[in-house]
């Protein structure tokens, strides 16, 4: 039995984990930029890039983790703590899909030109802006919940490697040996 996620795994983890970041520093970041600034339409354009490069690398880490058998925690953790953790990871692996498709069907049903890495995505030439305003609104309630479903996830790996002192986090780092 496996001891560690695969590299492909792991690099997928901290790809995501990466775009994660940057996609909520762009709008973070967007928030102090007056509109009339370059800038801010830059910003913008890199969020959309990153969130749908996050809806791409979590498809891609759905089908991943079908392929792999998930490695085991030393030592075993209870019952109740493996069903905690495959409710977590099912609703961060959902979230990280459900946000990034809702802010694309926001800017579909907008009808205003918008990019991608600077490709022109499509638009519904029948804009609804009440409904790409719902869409949005959604969206952002949603990716608010992000901050905590992300600290939470952390907290428990940090929790799991310095109190039950076990390789939950192990497993998933980069270069560590098990």
């Amino acid at each position: 039995m496996r001891v560690k996620y695969s590299p492909i795994q792991i690099a997928i983890h901290w790809l995501v984990f990466l775009l994660v970041v940057a996609t909520y520093a762009t709008i973070e970041l967007k928030g102090f930029i007056p509109k009339s600034l370059p800038q801010h339409a830059l910003l913008t354009v890199l969020h959309y890039s990153f969130g749908a490069s996050v809806l791409l690398m979590m498809s891609t880490r759905v089908f991943v983790r079908l392929m792999y058998v998930t490695p085991g925690i030393t030592p075993k953790p209870p019952h109740w703590q493996d069903i905690a953790a495959h409710i977590m990871h099912g609703i961060i692996y959902i979230f990280f899909i459900v946000v990034p498709i809702m802010g694309i069907l926001s800017m579909y049903f907008k009808g205003t030109e918008w990019a991608l890495f600077g490709v022109k995505m499509p638009v519904t030439y029948d804009p609804n802006l009440l409904l790409s305003k719902k869409i949005k609104s959604i969206h952002e309630l949603i990716a608010n919940t992000g901050y905590y479903l992300i600290g939470l996830h952390a907290a428990a790996a940090l929790f799991h490697h310095y109190y039950l002192k076990d390789n939950t986090l192990l497993r998933m780092m980069p270069g560590k040996r098990l």
